[in-house]
C-alpha cells in the first residue's frame, strides 16, 4: 500500500472516529439526514450558530451537523464513510464469531476474567461499528443479525431499548426499511416474554408508526407493523386506539391502510370479548353491536361528506359482510336483554333500506359534475352488487323487489361506459346466482 493509499484510509478512519463520535456523545439523536455541503452554512444559521456546531474534514469543510439531538451527514462522504464502517463492523463481527465459537469448545476455567474482558470488548465494537453502519446502509442484513445475537447474550432490557432506538433513528431517514421494521417486531417479541411494561411500549410505537405514517404517504410496510401490534394490544388500548385512529382517518379518507388498521382493532376487540365473557356459541354483547353500528354510521357520514373515495366503500363492505353475518343471519343470538334485544333486532328490510338510501343518494350526478362524482356513483353501484350476493338466499327475494339489477348495469355504464365489458359480466354473474 502505497502513501496516498494509507492517508486515504487514514483519513476514513477518522472521518468514521468522528462520526462514532458524535453519536456517543449525543444519545438522544433521533433524527438523522443526509445534507448537501452547500446546506451546512444555512444550517447553523438556522440554528443560531455563528461558528459551525459541526466536526469538520481536513480541508475545513464541514461533513457533520448535530444540534437538537438531530444529525446531518456531508453527502460529500457518505461513500468513505460508509467503506470505513463497513470494514471496521466486518473485522469486528469476525473477531466475534472467533470468540464464540473458541469459548464454545475450549472451556478453560482459568482465562474465565481474561475471556469476559475481551468478549466485552469485541461486542463493544460489534455494536458501534454496526450502529455506525446501519445509519449509513439500512438494508445491511449482517449487521442487524450481528446486534440480535450480540442483544442475546446480553440479557438485559436496556439493551433491548436501545435498539427501538437505533431502528426509529435508522426509520427516520428511511421509513419505509423492511429491516428496522422486522427488528423491532423482534426486539418487542423479545420485550413481551420478560417486561411488564409492554402495555407503554405499545402505546409509544403506535405513535411512532402514526408519526412516521403523516411524513410518509401509503407507507404499507409501517401500517402493517401497526395492525402486527394490535395482538399485544389490551383492551383498554384498543378502544382508546380506535378513538385516536378515528382522527387521522378523517383527515386522510383515501388511505385505506388506516382503515384497514381500525378494523383489525375491531375484531381483536370482539376476540377478546368473546373470551372473557365465553359467549362466542350464543351471540355478542350490544356492546360490539354499538361499536359496529357507530362504525358504519360514521363511515356513511365520510361517504357522503368526501365524494369518490375508494378507501371509504371498501371499508364499508368490511362493516356490512360482519353486520350480516353476525347481526342479521343471528340476532337471536344477540347477549341483551329486555327492550335492549328489542331495539338491537334490526331486521334485514332496516339494513337494506339504508343501503338502499345511500345508493340512491350517491347515484345523483350533477350536470356540472367533476369525476369524483362519476366515481362515487360507481363505487356505490359496485357496491350494491358485491351485497347482494352477500345476503342469504332467504332475503334476496325481498332486495329483488326493490333493486333491479339492470338499473345498476344501466348506472355503471353510465359513469364508465369504457368498462362495459366488466359490467356485463358483474350483473350476469350475480343475476345466475339468483336462480
Amino acid at each position: 500500500m502505497n502513501e496516498d493509499e494509507l492517508r486515504s484510509e487514514a483519513k476514513m478512519v477518522d472521518l468514521l472516529n468522528q462520526f462514532e463520535h458524535i453519536l456517543e456523545s449525543d444519545p438522544h439523536i433521533d433524527e438523522v439526514g443526509f445534507v448537501h455541503p452547500s446546506q451546512f452554512f444555512q444550517l447553523n444559521e438556522e440554528a443560531g450558530h455563528s461558528l459551525p456546531s459541526s466536526d469538520s474534514s481536513a480541508d475545513g469543510n464541514s461533513v457533520f451537523w448535530n444540534d437538537d439531538h438531530k444529525l446531518g451527514i456531508s453527502t460529500q462522504v457518505l461513500l468513505p464513510l460508509y467503506k470505513a464502517s463497513k470494514d471496521a463492523f466486518m473485522t469486528a463481527n469476525r473477531q466475534f464469531k472467533e470468540l464464540n465459537s473458541t469459548s464454545d469448545v475450549s472451556g478453560v476455567e482459568n482465562s474465565l476474567c481474561t475471556s469476559l474482558s475481551l468478549d466485552d470488548s469485541i461486542e463493544s465494537a460489534v455494536m458501534k461499528h454496526s450502529r455506525a453502519l446501519l445509519l449509513l446502509s439500512c438494508d445491511f442484513g449482517t449487521a442487524w443479525h450481528s446486534r440480535k445475537l450480540v442483544v442475546l447474550e446480553k440479557h438485559k432490557l436496556s439493551a433491548l431499548l436501545d435498539e427501538l432506538l437505533l431502528s426509529a433513528l435508522v426509520l427516520s431517514y428511511s421509513p419505509k426499511s423492511e429491516y428496522a421494521w422486522g427488528h423491532r417486531k423482534w426486539v418487542i417479541k423479545s420485550i413481551s416474554e420478560k417486561c411488564s411494561t409492554l402495555p407503554e411500549i405499545v402505546t409509544k410505537e403506535s405513535e411512532l408508526v402514526e408519526k412516521i405514517a403523516e411524513r410518509s404517504k401509503m407507507n404499507y410496510r409501517a401500517w402493517n407493523h401497526r395492525c402486527w401490534l394490535v395482538s399485544y394490544m389490551t383492551r383498554e388500548q384498543l378502544l382508546h386506539e380506535l378513538k385516536r385512529s378515528r382522527h387521522w382517518a378523517n383527515l386522510h379518507v383515501a388511505d385505506h391502510s388506516c382503515f384497514h388498521y381500525r378494523s383489525q382493532l375491531m375484531l381483536k376487540t370482539l376476540e377478546d370479548q368473546c373470551y372473557e365473557q365465553e359467549i362466542s356459541s350464543s351471540g355478542y354483547s350490544v356492546e360490539i353491536y354499538l361499536l359496529w353500528k357507530d362504525e358504519l354510521d360514521w363511515d356513511e357520514m365520510l361517504i357522503k361528506r368526501y365524494i369518490g373515495r375508494e378507501a371509504l366503500w371498501l371499508h364499508r363492505r368490511f362493516l356490512s359482510l360482519f353486520w350480516i353475518k353476525h347481526f342479521l343471519t343471528d340476532h337471536t343470538g344477540l347477549s341483551s336483554h329486555g327492550k335492549q334485544k328489542t331495539s338491537m333486532n334490526n331486521d334485514f328490510s332496516v339494513f337494506m333500506d339504508n343501503e338502499l338510501h345511500l345508493l340512491h343518494s350517491c347515484s345523483i350526478i350533477p350536470d356540472n359534475s367533476f369525476d369524483d362524482y362519476q366515481a362515487q356513483a360507481m363505487h356505490s353501484a359496485t357496491y350494491m352488487l358485491w351485497l347482494i350476493k352477500q345476503i342469504p338466499d332467504s332475503c334476496r327475494i325481498e332486495l329483488q323487489e326493490k333493486l333491479r339489477t339492470e338499473n345498476l348495469k344501466a348506472l355503471l355504464n353510465k359513469v364508465c361506459p369504457e368498462r362495459s365489458s366488466t359490467w356485463d359480466c358483474l350483473t350476469g354473474y350475480v343475476e345466475a346466482s339468483d336462480h
